[in-house]
């Protein structure tokens, strides 16, 4: 690979159809890098406060970094786009054989950028830096039924709920074994009657010696060792053993069957184990809907979420989800709402927690938009909520509903939920995994640590690092910059720091403010069994101290003196409005 080729971007437009490669701004590659922050940049650049994200000028963005398809363990891509859920900045991630094919088949581009919208459904398909659009043949077509019309390519589709605009439709990849999942990318997908993303193209390489020794790095750790043992499956079993795992709709902390859900009941299911390269990951189980590999949101979310304690039952309500692309934790939620209200007396279904039929049934309604409740639903709990005065039921940020790492567990998640740029995310930091070692937090401490992580992470997705290798890149990624010659505009803390600052920007423009990052009050009452509600007071004292960690106005909203310092003021408009005193 030469040094630092991926400086173009291929602009798509559905609406005249056409296929245009354009130079991204060099000055954009120092300070942004790739994948999130390339995405956050032309998100920024591109649209106009409110615009509606189903609409035709939203922007949809499948995005690869600088060194995409060369680093060790799975090669991911980023899906960015303004959120039909949050109408807020959205980047989702997904892996398997899409992000490295399309790696190949785009040697001197980053990504694709997608405007417009077709006429009726299309598909594009990307080979040699180039893109044609055709007919999209499989409109209707389930994410797995979608992937085998191509087998001689990679394919990133939707299935029936992003052609419904369901807020949290996903975007599919390797048949629905993966997925860009929260915030509805498939939905903005779908609005753009885009079918398909068809790539051909053979993985770049090079930078071997490289590779080896962060994979080295990666077996040799605890996160490979662990992923190794039990995949991502075990979570279930961590967050049920230290009271932070959300059950029966967000009513206890504690599951009774997490064991008939958890790794156990994996590996005694399980067909074999599905790898990357040499490394093992999750485990592929049958169910009746076909062959999954349940992760460990599967059996958290429509598990212990649902109080369903058969394993197989799970499995293939996970994998009902994959087949119609939903993404499975806001499904989840949105079954669990669902049921709660039904027990409140709220709507008229007859079905309860622990009824697996039930659930796919109204999956399936959702995904299809099928009945009154089903269409309800497809937009997402705090719309379903408001509609049917049940809006405090289930938890959600930003009208994003809760990972089922529940906070009460661990209050530092509370604040990392509450200030994730994308709505509720464990991804963006996973402070719980410390936290409940060390006795709980104060407000500094957990504003400090949530920051870091969510910076770093930041980094990480401008290269679109997996996650889970992610951890041994102690260095965040400079040793593979210097490997193909990519400057950046500061250290590469700073770097992450501007783009989650530019994120929050896009946010303030479109509204977003200290009211949106509040506490969800279902979170302030203590569960049944184990655990205590979330002090509201506690928890204003670190989002104040998360505020004064980031530069930002008592408000939410970033000081001049930061964006100034972050170089972020070439970027910022006048739509954008700044803090102008300290916390």
């Amino acid at each position: 690979m030469a040094l630092h080729t991926r400086g173009r971007i291929l602009r798509v437009d559905l609406t005249e159809e056409s296929v245009e490669s354009v130079a991204v701004p060099e000055a954009w590659l120092h300070r942004y890098v790739g994948g999130k922050g390339l995405g956050a940049r032309y998100l920024y650049e591109e649209l106009d406060a409110g615009t509606d994200p189903l609409g035709p000028d939203n922007v949809l963005m499948f995005l690869l970094g600088p060194v995409s398809g060369l680093l060790p363990g799975e090669s991911r891509y980023a899906a960015v786009t303004k959120s039909p859920l949050t109408g807020g900045f959205l980047d989702s991630y997904a892996g398997g054989r899409f992000p490295e094919t399309l790696a190949g088949a785009l040697s001197d581009h980053v990504g694709v950028l997608v405007t417009g919208a077709a006429s009726s459904p299309v598909r594009l398909v990307v080979a040699d830096d180039d893109a044609t659009l055709e007919p999209a043949t499989t409109w209707g077509e389930d994410a797995a039924a979608t992937a085998e019309a191509f087998p001689d390519a990679a394919t990133a589709c939707i299935g029936p709920a992003g052609e419904h605009r369901v807020a949290y439709a996903t975007i599919a990849s390797d048949g629905g074994e993966h997925h860009a999942g929260r915030g509805g990318a498939g939905a903005v997908m779908g609005a753009k009657r885009l079918k398909a993303v068809v790539a051909r193209g053979d993985p770049p390489t090079g930078l071997d010696e490289l590779r080896e020794e962060y994979a080295d790095r990666y077996r040799d750790g605890d996160t490979g060792q662990w992923l190794r043992s039990s995949g991502t499956v075990e979570t279930v079993d961590f967050a049920d053993a230290v009271g932070a795992l959300s059950t029966r709709g967000w009513q206890e902390t504690t599951f009774e069957g997490a064991g008939d859900v958890g790794i156990d009941a994996v590996r005694s299911s399980s067909l074999e184990r599905d790898y990357e390269g040499d490394d093992e990951r999750g485990f592929r189980v049958e169910t009746d809907a076909g062959e999954t590999i349940p992760r460990g949101a599967t059996a958290m979310s429509l598990g212990a979420g649902l109080g369903i304690d058969e394993f197989d039952a799970v499995a293939a309500i996970g994998e009902t989800c994959n087949r119609l692309g939903l993404d499975l934790i806001s499904a989840g939620n949105a079954v669990a709402w669902a049921i709660r209200a039904n027990e409140e007396g709220l709507i008229d279904r007859a079905f309860d927690f622990g009824d697996p039929a039930g659930a796919r049934e109204l999956l399936t309604e959702i995904a299809r938009r099928e009945t009154d409740l089903g269409d309800a639903l497809a937009d997402g709990v705090d719309a379903v909520g408001q509609r049917y005065d049940g809006d405090d039921l289930v938890p959600t940020v930003k009208a994003m509903e809760l990972p089922a790492y529940d906070p009460r567990g661990a209050q530092s998640m509370a604040l990392a939920y509450a200030t994730s740029d994308r709505g509720a995310c464990h991804r963006r930091a996973r402070t719980v995994e410390r936290e409940v070692f060390d006795g709980g937090w104060t407000p500094r401490r957990a504003a400090r640590a949530v920051a870091d992580e969510q910076d770093q992470r930041s980094v990480l997705w401008c290269l679109v690092v997996d996650d889970f290798v992610g951890d041994v890149f102690e260095d965040l990624g400079a040793a593979w910059l210097d490997a193909v010659g990519l400057e950046t505009a500061g250290d590469l803390e700073t770097v992450g720091e501007r783009i989650w600052t530019l994120t929050r920007l896009f946010n303030v423009r479109e509204g977003v403010s200290r009211a949106d990052d509040e506490l969800p009050p279902a979170l302030a009452e203590a569960p049944d069994g184990p655990g205590s509600g979330i002090d509201p007071d506690r928890f204003d004292a670190m989002l104040d101290a998360y505020y004064a960690e980031r530069g930002w106005g008592p408000d939410g909203r970033p000081l001049r003196e930061t964006v100034e310092r972050l170089g972020l003021d070439e970027a910022v408009d006048d739509e954008t409005r700044l803090a102008t005193t300290q916390p």
